[in-house]
């Protein structure tokens, strides 16, 4: 994922190095491990609301499909009567 996310933002190998020298040099020994728990806690959160909200969606249109499948088969009952009285 993280190789993903590098190639998104279309760095390359020596430009990381570079931007994490920065935040070495801005935050500092202790600063750094902090800054990552901090990120990684808001990434868990965007995944778990993200997760949350497909969950809803799926359990919203299954009942959706439900009824459409109801009414699909009684649309084909009205055709098999119309052909059959017509014979």
């Amino acid at each position: 994922m993280n190789s993903l996310f590098l190639l998104f933002l279309n760095l390359g190998g020596g430009e990381v190095v570079v931007v994490l020298l920065v935040i070495l040099l801005l935050f500092g020994g202790k600063g750094v491990p902090n800054i990552a728990r901090a990120l990684g806690k808001g990434i868990r959160e965007f995944k778990d609301a993200a997760n949350g909200i497909q969950k809803d969606i799926q359990q919203n249109t299954s009942g959706l499909s439900n009824t459409i499948q109801e009414h699909i088969q009684e649309v084909k009952k009205e055709v098999d009567s119309l052909t059959d009285s017509k014979k």
